[in-house]
């Protein structure tokens, strides 16, 4: 009988004691919640800021402007644009913006161009479009990349430019983005050019490896589009629409993927891939 006693005060006292560990342990949970919360309220790079910006990535950029100055890059003379056209009426120029930069995706600008050619002689506008079949829009503008799946794109996007929006393009970045093929650098790049406004910066390969070297970025970014945001954190406004046409141009010319150009670059001196790249060469 003592046994049994004693064995139910174990138990009770062990219970006991296990509610209290609960009660300590839900506690901790507490508190590393209301830790993570903060953390998580705090503001971070690409999104108004740590505060930080390259120290000097003025003189990098006035730098480049004196680099492009004589604007001879392929995309000075083929890019997005100059497939505006002055003469054209306002909707269907800046429809031309539009596929133009659907086209350029992994696209030279010299293959963009021809292709814009051959659809603007069969005249380019949203009903056109629609009146081809979906193999005639392919064979117009081949050979750019993945030329039949931008046919259908093209196809599918001049339907919902016509029953939406009235044969315009779309005004916000949002809803270019639900076009087909449409994703935030051509989404940004058609607000840029085509209505002009600086809703965001437009970076696409250049513009991304470019930053890196640069040191623009705060840490290496993987995407164009984790590029973008940490230079909108720091970089002002009023460089969003420039920066992608000034870098673009630097890329095909000087700053290029494969044997880049650092011997010539006026940032050889203030630019961290050109210091590794010169002592290796």
């Amino acid at each position: 009988l003592l046994d049994l006693h004693v064995m139910a005060a174990q138990s009770s006292q062990r219970r006991v004691a296990a509610e209290r560990a609960g009660r300590l342990i839900r506690a901790k949970k507490r508190r590393v919640e209301v830790q993570y919360e903060d953390e998580g309220s705090l503001e971070v790079c690409g999104q108004g800021g740590t505060g930080w910006k390259p120290e000097r990535w003025r003189e990098q950029f006035d730098n480049i402007i004196s680099m492009r100055r004589d604007r001879n890059a392929p995309v000075d003379a083929m890019g997005a644009e100059k497939q505006s056209g002055d003469d054209l009426p306002p909707k269907v120029s800046r429809m031309h913006v539009l596929v133009s930069l659907m086209l350029s995706s992994q696209t030279k600008d010299q293959v963009t161009d021809a292709a814009m050619t051959r659809l603007r002689e069969r005249g380019l506008t949203v009903d056109t479009l629609l009146s081809m079949e979906e193999r005639e829009i392919a064979d117009l503008i081949y050979p750019v990349g993945f030329w039949k799946r931008k046919a259908q794109y093209l196809k599918q996007t001049c339907q919902v430019l016509k029953h939406k929006y009235g044969g315009d393009i779309p005004k916000t970045v949002h809803e270019l983005c639900q076009l087909p093929g449409v994703g935030p650098k051509m989404a940004h790049l058609t607000m840029n050019i085509a209505w002009k406004e600086a809703s965001g910066i437009g970076v696409d390969t250049h513009v991304h490896r470019i930053s890196n070297r640069l040191g623009w970025v705060q840490t290496t970014t993987k995407t164009p589009e984790q590029t973008r945001v940490e230079l909108e954190s720091w970089l002002p406004r009023e460089y969003w629409i420039e920066i992608n046409l000034l870098l673009v141009g630097f890329g095909q010319q000087t700053c290029l993927p494969v044997a880049p150009k650092c011997h010539e670059c006026l940032n050889r001196s203030l630019c961290p891939f050109a210091g590794r790249n010169l002592k290796t060469t």
